[in-house]
Order: C-alpha cells, then sequence, then structure tokens
C-alpha cells in the first residue's frame, strides 16, 4: 500500500470513528440529560413543511456558520410553525445523511463534514432541550428497544426514532453501537413488545436476515415484532419483508402507529 493510500485510509478510519461518537455517545446523552425538560415557546402557524429545497439550502450552512447561527435558523422554522419533531425527522435527519453523501463524493473534506456534524449535534441539543417526555401509554406501557444494525455505526436515526416512541407514549431502550451479541443479549433479557432495527447504507443488508431470526429464536417475548428503518428501507419497503421483518414505516413519523398496530395484531393473534 503507498503512502497516499495509506493516509487516505487513516483519514477515512479516523472519520468513521468520529462521527460515530458524535452520534453515538454524545447526541444520545444531550437527548437523555435534556428530554425532561419544558418550554414555554408558542409556534407561530405557519407554512409548517419542510421541503426539497429547504434540505438543499440547509445542508451546506451546517459546514458555513456557526452553531449559534445554525440555531437561529431553525429557531426561524420552529417560529412559523414545523413541530419540533419534524425538525429532527425532516430536516437534521436528512441533512445529516446529504453531509455523508458529501463526503462519499469528495464534495467537501473530513473538516467540514466533521464540524458540520458537530454543529449539528449542537442544534439537537438545543432543541431536544425544549421536548417533554411522553406519558406511559394507558394500555400498560409498550416497550420498544431501538438500534443501528450490527456493523452501522450511524445512530443519529436510532436515537431520533428512540425520542419519537418515547415522546408517544412508549417505554424505550437503546444501543447506540452494539455487537451482535449484546444486542441478543438484551433482547433474551428484557421484555420488547418492538425491535425497531436502523440501516442507514445497503451494504449492511447481507447479514439482517440472519439478525433478525436470531433475535426471534432468544427474544424474551416469543412474538415479539421487528420493524426495520432507514433511507434502504424507504425506497424500497418490500426489502423488509424480504429481511424477515414484520414491517417498515414511511418516515420516523408514522413508525409508532405501525407498531402499534403490529403489537395489536400479534395479541390478537395469541388469544386466538
Amino acid at each position: 500500500m503507498g503512502l497516499s493510500a495509506f493516509r487516505a485510509r487513516i483519514d477515512a478510519d479516523y472519520a468513521r470513528s468520529l462521527t460515530a461518537l458524535i452520534e453515538s455517545q454524545i447526541i444520545p446523552r444531550m437527548m437523555v440529560a435534556h428530554s425532561g425538560a419544558t418550554t414555554s415557546c408558542t409556534a407561530v402557524i405557519a407554512d409548517d413543511v419542510i421541503g426539497a429545497d429547504e434540505i438543499a439550502a440547509f445542508a451546506p450552512l451546517v459546514m458555513q456558520i456557526e452553531a449559534d447561527e445554525l440555531f437561529a435558523v431553525v429557531e426561524a422554522i420552529l417560529a412559523r410553525g414545523v413541530p419540533m419533531e419534524s425538525v429532527l425527522v425532516d430536516l437534521l435527519a436528512p441533512t445529516a445523511r446529504m453531509l455523508g453523501e458529501f463526503w462519499e463524493n469528495d464534495t467537501c473534506d473530513f473538516m467540514d463534514v466533521t464540524m458540520g456534524l458537530w454543529r449539528l449535534q449542537e442544534v439537537v441539543h438545543e432543541i431536544t432541550g425544549g421536548m417533554t417526555t411522553g406519558q406511559t401509554s394507558a394500555d400498560g406501557g409498550r416497550r420498544a428497544l431501538f438500534c443501528p444494525v450490527p456493523g452501522d455505526q450511524h445512530s443519529l436515526g436510532t436515537v431520533m426514532i428512540d425520542d419519537i416512541f418515547r415522546r408517544d407514549g412508549w417505554m424505550t431502550d437503546r444501543l447506540c453501537d452494539p455487537q451482535t451479541p449484546e444486542l441478543l443479549k438484551r433482547a433474551q433479557a428484557q421484555w420488547f413488545d418492538i425491535i425497531g432495527l436502523t440501516v442507514s447504507c445497503d451494504c449492511h443488508i447481507g447479514p439482517l436476515r440472519a439478525i433478525i431470526a436470531a433475535l426471534r429464536n432468544i427474544s424474551k417475548n416469543p412474538h415479539v415484532g421487528i420493524m426495520v428503518g432507514g433511507r434502504v428501507f424507504s425506497a424500497n419497503p418490500e426489502l423488509a419483508v424480504q429481511v424477515g421483518a414484520d414491517g417498515t414505516a414511511v418516515d420516523a413519523k408514522s413508525a409508532p402507529r405501525v407498531a402499534d398496530q403490529l403489537v395489536r395484531e400479534r395479541e390478537r393473534a395469541v388469544a386466538t
């Protein structure tokens, strides 16, 4: 291996490690630390839709302006009536994916992406500081476990879906960078109604069927529902069935409804 190739490999490994650190350690800790806070801010009812053009304009900003300026942009979006949940799911998550695409396409360098991710997590820190935690659901409190598929180091999607379910009334648990034995051990030790696996890249699809089969065999809940999510499944929902999952959702906002329906169907099947 030549010196330039070696340096490129080191840079790539370092980028993956730092990205994983930001996504799996910093953002999750901040969301947990600030999930109980409340806010008295009243949103102005206006245009509450985030479109593709807005994402395309916002993504480069995270590499160009400071975190406080970036948060001012997000505050303006919130002020026009866009829900915090939509900002997380429809703006910040696609922006994080776009940064990854910028890196893969050599549109920007490692430092730009690193600083962009850092500013993005600062915005997540600020807006989730005002989110309220969902209450235990009246039907007994359903439990869900979320994690990226083992081998996939990008956990921002897992963090966001965990927060959405928690605010919808679910009791949730989350693994941010699990190895398969750790995931199986958690599923065996605790009862979960739903296990959700997020996939950021189709390169991680290969082992997914075997992982799902192992989860079904070892789960403390013999009727556990398994959902998969990520842009791979958004583009091809039928792939969820092919890998052995029970379903997927068209987007993160609809995932709790899909999960609730799945659990109810399984409960009815067990009762008959």
